[in-house]
């Protein structure tokens, strides 16, 4: 008897914590889903299709990366009580508060400005008008988030995330080609094996990958939405796990879209959008498969789009509401909270207007946005650790040595990045060297 009173106690508590993690299950998942979105789409495909697989192995420094940092934002929001924004403002003073908000601001809206190019791309396979597209997703947006409940946005949200999974069968049947190559070569670039050598396309392709998995909308959305949610300090453990399954299941598309496009379409620099992608893989993958992976990679990217659309315009209006003193909620109606949802609409029509704009340069401005997101990101790292390193904040949730160790490699590394990138740009564009090895060569006598 005391063995099976043992047992159904031990199963009660194994059932009431599993309740209890599918509960705090939702911002982890959802922001880091999120950031796989247009923007990431088109740099996953163009990284595939430029350098196959060698790219591969980055996303083993890159899944830890995103946790560090996203984990940082779980316990601040948990213990804090507070948005991202109000921390920085309260801990820093009102001057980087500001800078900090300006920050946000740009990136965000140009970010939500790729969403719509992604969405509108991706419909337009399906020969819906861009136009259409726009008002029709714009008016959708704007209701999944005026319901008045937190819990009704998630659940939601979280439904659309299941669709970042239609990439991997459309990687599957990339790898069943005539021409593809075997997952042999896949292993070689999971390992590095092939990594092409460092000059300017490199540097950037590296770049817009960081850019496209950490960014700032990310800290300030998912610290947001843990304090929307009521997380407390009881749940930091539960949103751990929530942020490491998002990470690991973000990172993982990521790296089968690469493979898609890296079996199908390598060597391939001609597109300049994803939707461009979709139309070539539909000739070149086995009969019947071709259409589908087509069919799956608009869809994928109309989601990508319409997660990223949602996340980043709410980070946005939570920043702007916390600073402002707004009442800046989910759970709270239009009429109880009118400025967060009209900072929300504003920044969805604007951004989504540019779309509509004859000639503009849509595929230069996805781009240029992953990778003015990680050049923007360092200031964005530094505060954060900053506030996670404060005791009188955080009590006895400050970061461990490791915690500082990792993130602060995080910081160094991406600072570094941006470094190197802006200094192969002043070599190349401005000096007129062919590349960063031919400056150097010069420097130092060997180049003739």
């Amino acid at each position: 008897m005391y063995w099976i009173s043992k047992s159904i106690h031990q199963l009660r508590r194994f059932r009431r914590r599993t309740l209890i993690l599918l509960a705090a299950l939702g911002p982890g998942i959802i922001t880091m889903v999120a950031d796989n979105d247009a923007g990431g789409i088109l740099t996953y495909s163009q990284t595939g299709a430029q350098f196959r697989f060698s790219f591969l192995w980055l996303f083993f420094i890159l899944i830890p990366m995103a946790y560090y940092v996203q984990e940082m934002t779980v316990r601040l929001g948990a213990i804090t009580k507070r948005g991202h924004a109000e921390a920085i403002f309260e801990a820093f003073g009102p001057f980087w508060g500001w800078f900090s908000i300006f920050d946000l601001a740009v990136i965000n809206w140009l970010t939500l400005v790729t969403e719509y190019i992604g969405m509108t791309e991706a419909l337009y396979i399906f020969g819906i008008p861009r136009w259409i597209t726009f008002f029709a997703v714009t008016g959708i947006l704007m209701a999944v988030v005026v319901s008045g409940r937190y819990w009704t946005f998630e659940k939601i949200t979280l439904f659309f995330c299941a669709f970042n999974l239609v990439y991997i069968p459309a990687a599957l049947w990339a790898m069943e080609a005539p021409d593809a190559p075997g997952w042999g070569e896949v292993a070689s670039g999971l390992w590095g094996a092939g990594f092409p050598p460092f000059d300017q396309a490199v540097l950037f392709m590296v770049m817009a990958n960081i850019g496209t998995t950490i960014t700032p909308w990310q800290i300030f959305f998912q610290q947001s939405a843990v304090v929307d949610k009521g997380m407390d300090v009881r749940n930091v453990k539960y949103g751990k796990i929530d942020t490491f399954a998002g990470s690991t299941l973000t990172g993982v598309v990521a790296m089968f879209i690469i493979i898609c496009t890296g079996a199908a379409l390598y060597p391939n620099t001609g597109f300049e959008s994803v939707s461009d992608v979709a139309e070539a893989l539909k000739p070149l993958l086995p009969a019947g498969k071709g259409e589908w992976a087509r069919r799956l990679f608009a869809i994928g990217l109309f989601d990508a789009g319409f997660l990223g659309a949602l996340c980043i315009s709410l980070s946005t209006s939570w920043a702007v509401g916390e600073v402002f003193g707004w009442a800046h909620s989910l759970n709270k109606s239009v009429r109880d909270a009118p400025w967060f949802y009209v900072i929300y609409l504003a920044t969805l029509l604007t951004a989504g207007a540019v779309v509509l704009i004859p000639g503009a340069p849509l595929p230069t401005i996805t781009m240029f946005v992953q990778v003015v997101a990680v050049t923007l990101l360092p200031a964005c790292l530094v505060f954060l650790i900053l506030l996670l390193n404060d005791r009188p904040l955080m009590g006895g949730h400050v970061n461990t040595r490791w915690q500082n160790f990792a993130n602060l490699t995080v910081a160094i590394f991406v600072i570094a990045m941006s470094t190197v990138y802006g200094f192969s740009v002043f070599v190349v564009e401005v000096m007129g060297y062919e590349s960063i090895s031919a400056f150097f060569q010069r420097l130092l006598g060997l180049g003739g």
